[in-house]
């Protein structure tokens, strides 16, 4: 098949490089915007029990004040508020009230801090639209003007709460984008330069790979809106890394075949013929192990997660084809000149490290394996320590940023958790009004829960069938002690809750409980569905059912491996509090995904020199003195290609830049170098049973013996036949 596509692709370059641009022009002119949101309620199923107590809370209390946006003020010199001070305030809220600014419902005063050295200003904004980009642009406009309403008087005033953290989120995302867009051309440009010593080399995939990236956005922007998916601004960070990191990786794939079969004799076009050929089934294998390992992101009960998984899918399926037609196309039209000036591919290299790096796993491929799966072992130590935190806002940003200020310094005037407050809602069941005389006992209960500063209930509904309890936390909504303490509110709303009535808890704090239970599932669900979808590729690729089995263990020390070095270098080198809640899911799925492509193109190598009727010791020693330079390039590349998100400048991007990274350097430089093909070798032929894919071919000639030598100068020449 690979074959049949190469020779057409070759026949045919020019309307092969015209119908990629034409669906380019298609379908970005025509592809809808992409949404975003960075609420983190819309992450959830309406399942779960915060999204059904923020549903009743709408309907029960439609006009409930609850503030998007808080404006902090303090004195300049950082002293108590005069009552000149505090007269300011109250202009400037009552100003900024009349304003009529898009978005905003209601302008109120808050209360000022115990030792009145804060007050507030608190700002509800329409909840349908939390979020999203029209509160980030009313809070871009309620900073402006607040600051603006605070010159000539003795305040200094910064804006927070959600809204302007989905606006100080959005800027730092563009930023990040830029960063990571510049980083991304650089290393890739830089990297292929050293390799190949060709500026049009060089240039190629990232031109190439620029047009794959519109298409792909594109679609993915039809699939967001086809099936309502929910969209997140970290996305499109990710889709640059995945789409030239991969991108460059099936790139060189080709190119390395491409300039082999060259050097082995072949003509140009033959050649590309060829390298699709050999080299198509194993990019093919590890772009669908990808594939497979993203689109199981739609078991995830988060719905970032469930966005995330068929976007990355679609670029990754888009350079999947880009690597098999647009790519042999436009090098099968320039030909060996693509190496210009370098002369280097005319030469056999002798590859003496991965040579004897061969040599190494062919005389002692147990102590390999052994010593290889120790450095995994070890590492995997430090999955023990893992914690996760949940609060998505200041994880996608720098703690600089005037809405994180705002965070860190009301947690410090007021109670920590006064700024995201939990919310008991008690519901009668039969549609009777409550009974009244219960309420002050219940919050007496609410208010005794260990983590918990206050409880007091606030307002009943006109029908006087539901009430709120408003519970103030000791703790900042997103840390574990929060999430502990309402889990605890949980328990005792529920079972201490008036006959007759029924509880739901509400608020961040809940919500973040919520999320953490989803990610619990995807654990259980997410993580088995793609290794075993992604142990039959690698059983339908190498025709066994004994390679998989070994091959997935491997990939699974690698992210364990990859877990624990994060955990270690973050939480107990960095002093994080915990890691993102989501990272080990797209840990996973990066490090298990693309950590198996190098695995399938050094098994699919080693597999193609025991064919050549090499023992299994000594086709590992080939397959890493050939395959070797490609999966070491593929992953620096790649590697330093996910490293550029950690310039990004906030936490969430910087543990994931790290932690895919150092995932990809140890899948392409302890598994696919060492542990992969010493364990192959010692399992000898059975590796490969039922099937008996390494066997060699049966000779066209059966009285013709060939050599060793001859047997790897063996070369398909333009009929199909060898010689």
């Amino acid at each position: 098949m690979f074959r049949r596509i190469g020779s057409a692709v070759v026949r045919h370059p020019v309307w092969t490089i015209v119908a990629w641009l034409i669906a380019a022009v298609a379908i970005v002119a025509t592809a809808p915007s992409l949404p975003s949101t960075s609420d983190e309620s819309s992450f959830l199923p309406k399942s779960y029990e915060s999204i059904k107590a923020a549903d009743l809370q709408e309907k029960a209390f439609p006009s409930a004040f609850t503030p998007s946006a808080i404006a902090l003020y303090q004195r300049t010199d950082g002293g108590k508020l005069t009552a000149a001070d505090q007269q300011d305030v109250a202009r400037i809220t009552t100003e900024l009230g009349r304003k009529n600014i898009d978005q905003v419902q209601k302008v109120v005063p808050g209360q000022p801090s115990e030792d009145g050295r804060y007050a507030l200003t608190l700002v509800q904004m329409d909840s349908k639209n939390a979020g999203t980009p029209k509160q980030a642009d009313a809070a871009e406009v309620l900073r402006e003007d607040v600051k603006q309403l605070a010159q000539g008087t003795d305040l200094d005033v910064k804006l927070g709460g959600s809204a302007a953290q989905a606006l100080d989120q959005q800027d730092s995302s563009q930023r990040g984008e830029a960063l990571i867009g510049i980083g991304t051309f650089v290393i890739i440009l830089v990297t292929l330069l050293i390799i190949f010593r060709a500026p049009i080399l060089a240039v190629l995939p990232l031109v190439l790979i620029g047009v794959v990236a519109a298409i792909a956005n594109g679609l993915i922007a039809y699939a967001t809106k086809l099936f309502d998916l929910q969209a997140n601004s970290s996305i499109s960070s990710i889709l640059i890394v995945v789409l030239f990191g991969v991108g460059t990786d099936y790139f060189l794939f080709l190119m390395f075949r491409y300039r082999e079969r060259l050097r082995a004799g072949d003509e140009s076009k033959q050649a590309m013929v060829n390298a699709v050929a050999r080299v198509g089934e194993a990019i093919a294998s590890a772009a669908g192990a990808v594939i497979i390992a993203f689109l199981a992101l739609v078991l995830s009960t988060l719905g970032f997660l469930k966005q995330m998984g068929p976007a990355l899918a679609i670029a990754v399926a888009a350079t999947l084809v880009a690597g098999l037609t647009l790519i042999p196309a436009v090098v099968s039209l320039i030909g060996p000149k693509v190496f210009w000036p370098s002369k280097s591919w005319q030469r056999e290299p002798e590859n003496a490290r991965f040579a004897a790096l061969g040599r190494s796993v062919q005389r002692r491929p147990a102590l390999t394996a052994v010593v290889s799966g120790l450095v995994l072992l070890v590492l995997s130590l430090g999955t023990f320590g893992y914690k996760a935190t949940f609060d998505l806002a200041s994880g996608s940003m720098p703690k600089t940023k005037e809405s994180m200020v705002v965070q860190d310094e009301m947690q410090k005037a007021y109670s920590a958790g006064a700024a995201a407050p939990t919310d008991v809602y008690l519901s009668s069941t039969d549609g009777e009004p409550l009974d009244k005389a219960a309420f002050d006992a219940y919050a007496e209960k609410l208010g005794a829960v260990d983590g918990v500063a206050s409880a007091r209930m606030t307002q009943v509904n006109k029908e006087g069938t539901t009430a709120d309890f408003t519970v103030t936390l000791q703790y900042e909504a997103s840390t574990d002690k929060a999430i502990d303490a309402v889990d605890r509110v949980r328990d005792v709303a529920h079972s201490d809750a008036p006959e007759g009535t029924e509880a739901l808890v509400g608020g961040m704090s809940s919500i973040y409980k919520d999320i953490d239970t989803a990610v619990k599932h995807d654990y259980r669900t997410v993580f088995p569905v793609a290794a075993v979808l992604i142990m039959v590729i690698l059983g339908l690729l190498l025709r066994s059912v004994v390679a998989p089995w070994y091959l997935i263990a491997s990939v699974g020390l690698g992210f364990g491996a990859t877990l624990g070095a994060t955990v270690w270098i973050f939480q107990d080198g960095a002093g994080h509090s915990g890691l993102m809640f989501m990272l080990p899911v797209i840990m996973y799925l990066f490090v298990v995904a693309i950590g198996t492509d190098y695995n399938i193109l050094m098994i699919a190598r080693l597999r193609e020199e025991a064919r050549e009727g090499r023992e299994p010791r000594e086709a590992a020693s080939m397959a890493l003195k050939h395959a070797g330079p490609t999966v070491a390039a593929a992953g620096v590349i790649l590697a330093a290609t996910f490293a550029t998100m950690m310039l990004a400048g906030n936490s969430l991007l910087t543990e994931m830049g790290f932690a895919v990274s150092f995932g990809i350097a140890i899948a392409a430089f302890v598994m696919a170098m060492f542990f992969t093909p010493s364990l192959t070798a010692l399992i000898g032929h059975a590796a490969w049973w039922p099937g008996h894919g390494d066997r060699a071919e049966p000779a066209a000639d059966a009285g013709t013996v060939t050599s060793g030598a001859e047997r790897e100068a063996a070369v398909d020449d333009p009929a199909g036949r060898r010689r």
